[in-house]
């Protein structure tokens, strides 16, 4: 069996109000309670009540490795989800082209109003 997280701890937030840190899981860990699971000898609320878990983090767990058997985000991806990255950022590079040209433009502008 998977080791229980460690000891808890707290932060407060901006509205003063005493929350749960945000806790890190090793993929080893996450593997373990996938394995657990799918052994059908727990089920999802018997491990987020022994492992102090939230069903959304489980669920995710579930899935990302049915899905690919990786737990980063960017081997869980839909193809959608990738090019929608992609073209953004081609983007961001073309409206940083189009204001280098805007400038050199004003520059050369001025250069010609001189002579």
């Amino acid at each position: 069996m998977p080791e229980a997280s460690e000891q808890e701890k707290y932060i407060i937030d901006k509205n003063g109000v005493k929350r749960r840190a945000r806790r890190t899981y090793t993929d080893e860990f996450k593997q373990q309670i996938v394995d657990l699971y799918n052994t059908g000898n727990y089920s999802q609320k018997q491990l987020m009540y022994e492992y102090d878990l939230t069903e959304t983090a489980l669920s995710r767990w579930i899935r990302q490795a049915n899905n690919s058997g990786s737990f980063k985000e960017k081997d869980n991806r839909t193809p959608e989800e990738d090019e929608l990255i992609r073209l953004r950022k081609e983007n961001k590079q073309l409206l940083m082209e189009n204001d280098i040209l805007k400038a050199a433009a004003l520059i050369l502008g001025k250069k010609e109003n001189q002579r």
